[in-house]
């Protein structure tokens, strides 16, 4: 048996924050404003894994109203995610995610992001897939006023 997915984040860009995506720090002007450390590719993966079980989303379970979760690093939240997968007797099957953002280029970080969601989702990194893409400078990503991502993720039964 499994269960299919899919997750969507967006932050704002603003200065004086650090970029955080797929938990690495990527050294840019702008970082992304959120309550926690707004990493949109992470949020996007939780979502997708919330949904698949039909479980809510992350703002039903971290809610930005508690300060416990003021700053939280994403991926220890992920972490979380994946306990009340396992709890529910799922395992990441695969896991495809596309960051969208004008800049900065994500190409050296990509690596780097699949190795971290790997590891805190306890599955091969083949299993894990982050992809980076524009929006040919259209929208609001393309404006460079802020970063998306989407998740689709398969569990399956354990």
């Amino acid at each position: 048996m499994f269960r299919i997915g899919h997750g969507y984040d967006v932050h704002r860009l603003v200065e004086n924050r650090k970029l955080i995506l797929g938990g690495v720090e990527i050294p840019h002007d702008k970082g992304l404003l959120g309550h926690s450390d707004a990493d949109v590719v992470v949020h996007a993966i939780m979502d997708s894994m919330l949904g698949a079980l039909a479980l809510g989303d992350i703002g039903h379970l971290f809610p930005d109203t508690d300060e416990k979760f003021k700053g939280a690093d994403s991926m220890k939240l992920l972490h979380k995610v994946c306990q009340i997968i396992a709890e529910k007797g799922y395992k990441v099957g695969n896991i495809d995610a596309t960051i969208i953002a004008q800049s900065p280029k994500l190409a050296p970080y990509i690596f780097t992001m699949r190795e971290n969601i790997a590891k805190v989702c306890n599955c091969d990194i083949s299993q894990i897939s982050v992809k980076a893409t524009t929006e040919e400078k259209l929208g609001f990503t393309g404006e460079k006023l802020g970063i998306s991502a989407h998740a689709v993720v398969l569990l399956i039964k354990r």
